[in-house]
């Protein structure tokens, strides 16, 4: 029993969760009618009656509809006032840290009930605007501003060359990664339709996944009509489904108000701490793409919390927008190959409401540390280009030491940092492959090569590989020989754009 003052202890006391399948797209759910639900399902799961005092309400950012002050909408629909009323940025570690940041507010005495909630209902928005249907939702504001991501952050000839959204810019940590632990494309291959596997088998069981199916290994990685390539290695079944209607939401209360709601200790978790960190948002302004030093060092934070060791969590949630993060993440912990990396089923096939996944996630973690077989788990949410981190350890036992404020490892980071090469937009001569990918059309055929080059003089640059050149597009996509490390010539098309040969 902890000797904390029970004011100052956040718990989790409830859980909410919505998936909107309409049979007819005029009765959808639009975002903010999810969001509702949710929280009031999350209500309904604690058994007590804490939405007229929610003093924080912390809403992820949503892309599927536009709403003027989403946050404050949804609080008077909820008839509550709370005074941190907040809509966050873009960013799939979000809802991670607005659960950590709600639980601070909490352990500072500034609010008694706090909730955090993500929605998205892109399924339906999509499928309307294609049917060229006027939904009966909240009306779109056009006079708000999109929210900045992608090209936003990225250099134009990263954009010109098409590597400016996640699918094709994970590729190059999937091939700088693969290569540095010295394996060949298609032993990383085989990986990551293993590992993507695993998370699918956890799907196939969730009530709320989109996708409810045991995926094999050769399914998910070999090409078809169904599993289109889309940037190698990457096909459809390798990447997140943001074509889902879904809901989520945590209620956290302190200690003190739990016990007087009459909320029983079985049903409260814990959050003993967690730890955030990012890189550039210009992803080329990094120094390799072998690691992520903020993954690193956020994760390490996690483990020094419960003893320096990854295999100390019951269960995990690894991040899974593209394979390379939870395969570098669980290097990082420490896991065997085999771990099971998910409690939620992953973003391909439990679906990917953008950026609120985690809060899903969070919502899973807590049904399985309720179940008593789970003590302690670790939720890891990342964002950007492998840019945001974010990681939360949760427990069904009371915490011995108060939650502590400091929750930055960013110095940490950046002292792991090695120097940035210059980046050059022009070249000639010698290049070597720090990392690559190939895109494709719809159609399953190749578009062009992309690689990233060092220079003679060590900068970096990013070169085409035309669909024309099948030789030094065949020594890309060779699978028993990595061509990170190889050499080539770089010369200068006729659209200024760098290109590569391999020899």
């Amino acid at each position: 029993m902890t000797s904390l003052p029970a004011e100052r202890i956040p718990v989790i006391v409830g859980v909410g969760e919505i998936v909107d399948r309409p049979k007819d797209l005029m009765d959808g759910l639009e975002p903010l009618a999810l969001l509702e639900q949710a929280v009031r399902r999350a209500e309904l799961d604690s058994g007590a009656k804490l939405l007229d005092d929610i003093g924080s309400l912390d809403v992820v950012n949503f892309l599927s509809w536009r709403y003027r002050d989403p946050e404050k909408l949804l609080a008077q629909r909820l008839g509550a006032h709370p005074a941190h009323c907040h809509y966050g940025p873009v960013g799939g570690e979000s809802p991670i840290r607005f659960l950590h940041e709600a639980g601070l507010r909490i352990a500072r005495g500034e609010c008694e009930v706090a909730v955090v909630c993500g929605a998205e209902a892109q399924s339906t928005a999509t499928k309307a605007e294609r049917a060229g249907l006027a939904l009966p939702w909240t009306p779109f504001a056009h006079d708000v501003e999109e929210p900045k991501r992608g090209a936003a952050f990225q250099k134009p000839l990263a954009v010109k060359l098409g590597v400016f959204r996640p699918v094709s810019v994970y590729p190059f940590y999937e091939a700088a990664t693969s290569a540095a632990w010295g394996q060949t494309p298609r032993q990383a291959l085989e990986e990551s339709g293993e590992l993507w596997s695993r998370y699918s088998a956890v799907a196939a069981y969730s009530p709320n996944a989109w996708l409810k199916r045991h995926f094999s290994s050769d399914e998910i990685i070999t090409p078809s009509a169904e599993n289109r390539p889309i940037a190698w290695p990457y096909t459809k079944l390798m990447v997140a489904n943001p074509m889902v209607n879904m809901g989520a939401a945590l209620i956290l209360t302190s200690l003190a108000r739990a016990r007087a709601a009459g909320i029983a200790d079985v049903r409260m978790i814990y959050p003993l701490g967690g730890a955030a960190a990012e890189d550039p948002r210009d992803y080329l302004a990094r120094d390799q793409f072998a690691a992520s030093h903020p993954q690193n060092a956020v994760l390490q934070a996690a483990m020094d919390l419960v003893g320096g060791k990854g295999h100390a969590f019951d269960v995990i949630e690894l991040y899974s927008c593209f394979p390379c993060v939870p395969k570098m993440a669980r290097r990082t912990l420490g896991l065997s190959a085999d771990v099971e990396p998910t409690v939620t089923g992953g973003l391909t096939f439990f679906g990917a409401p953008l950026n609120s996944y985690m809060t899903h996630a969070a919502c899973a973690m807590v049904r399985r540390l309720r179940g008593g077989g789970a003590r302690r788990g670790l939720l890891y949410g990342q964002g950007g280009f492998v840019t945001k981190h974010h990681a939360l350890v949760l427990s069904r036992q009371a915490p011995e030491a108060p939650l502590s404020q400091e929750t930055s490892v960013q110095a940490v980071a950046d002292r792991s940092r090695g120097d940035v090469p210059e980046f050059v937009t022009e070249a000639s001569g010698q290049g070597r492959v720090e990392s690559y990918t190939v895109l494709y059309d719809r159609d399953g055929e190749v578009e062009h090569g992309v690689v990233m080059l060092r220079t003679e003089a060590n900068a970096r640059t990013l070169a085409r590989v035309p669909a024309r050149d099948k030789i030094t597009l065949a020594a890309l996509l060779n699978m028993d020989r990595t061509p990170v490390g190889t050499r080539g010539e770089i010369m200068m098309a006729e659209d200024g754009v760098p290109e590569w040969q391999a020899r």
